[in-house]
């Protein structure tokens, strides 16, 4: 286990080393949010960095990452603990057959950790070895107000409640990130137990520096040309923007293309792994890729 960082340059630095090129405000809200602690809040476009920011984290300060994906209909058993139905009923009919079942018994016995499945929520509570864990609840906002308004009680006092056994409280808060890419608006109730960071698209040195971070083989000169052209492209007028995953997934595409420069044919080839909408894919087909190559040239040969 790794201690936490000092400041917020170490907190930036500390993210550098494991390959993740933050902003000096996001890692302000990092340090802010490892040091209080408090759950970190962080929204923006699909792509740009929110989720990775807990899996670095995780890495950097040895933690176990606790991942909860939540999507429409999540409800407490699946984020917290549900129980084994199949071996309590087992053990049921073993103790029906043995003939000497007491009922009272019998079902304080069937309500215990032996017969509890763990979920995310849960584990994120439990002591573990390399210290509290990073829990990251990811995609937050395409779960319902319910759920958002169960969640309260867990960010609030790091403790969850199954009625069977009563309230389990962390005996260290872990870290807490949560993530949403905007799909509706997330409660204030919910948004202010958290510090809240809204990741945006980086601007164009700190992309290069991503990239060369995420694909060290990339030579300078392809780098700059596909930075210069996602961050051209995402000026269209698209239906999904592409994020820096999708950046990096190309240059990586092009790699394994033995690559060196872009080109039109090139670009029109491997559109796929920018863009994921045919009708992004067709709007830039034909003369639109050559057009924008041109200007991103024309760019990246000014002054």
């Amino acid at each position: 286990m790794t201690a936490l960082p000092g400041s917020i340059d170490a907190t930036r630095q500390m993210l550098a080393a494991h390959g993740y090129v933050a902003g000096r405000d996001l890692a302000t809200v990092c340090f802010l949010a490892l040091k209080l602690p408090r759950p970190l809040f962080l929204e923006g476009e699909a792509g740009v960095g929110k989720t990775e920011i807990a899996k670095t984290l995780a890495a950097a300060l040895g933690r176990r990452l606790i991942r909860l994906q939540c999507y429409e209909g999540l409800d407490a058993a699946s984020a917290v603990a549900d129980w084994n139905f199949a071996a309590q009923m087992i053990a049921i009919r073993a103790a029906e057959a043995s003939g000497g079942a007491d009922r009272d018994v019998l079902r304080a016995e069937l309500f215990t950790e032996d017969y509890l499945i763990e979920r995310p929520l849960l584990a994120a509570m439990r002591p573990q070895p390399g210290g509290a864990p990073v829990l990251l609840i990811d995609e937050v906002d395409r779960t319902d107000e319910p759920f958002e308004a169960f969640l309260l009680e867990a960010l609030s006092d790091f403790q969850v409640t199954i009625p069977e056994l009563g309230t389990i409280r962390a005996p260290e808060p872990p870290i807490v990130v949560l993530t949403s890419n905007r799909t509706r608006e997330v409660h204030d109730a919910l948004k202010r137990r958290c510090l809240y960071h809204w990741v945006d698209y980086p601007d164009f040195a700190r992309e290069c520096a991503i990239l060369a971070a995420r694909v060290p083989d990339a030579s300078e000169r392809l780098s700059r040309e596909v930075v210069a052209f996602v961050q051209r492209l995402r000026a269209e007028d698209l239906y999904k923007r592409p994020g820096v995953a999708e950046t990096i997934d190309w240059a990586k595409c092009l790699l394994a293309l033995d690559v060196v420069t872009l080109s039109p044919e090139v670009i029109a080839d491997t559109l796929g792994a920018l863009l994921k909408y045919q009708d992004d894919i067709a709007r830039l087909q034909g003369s639109g890729v050559a057009h924008l190559l041109e200007e991103v040239r024309r760019g990246l040969a000014a002054p």
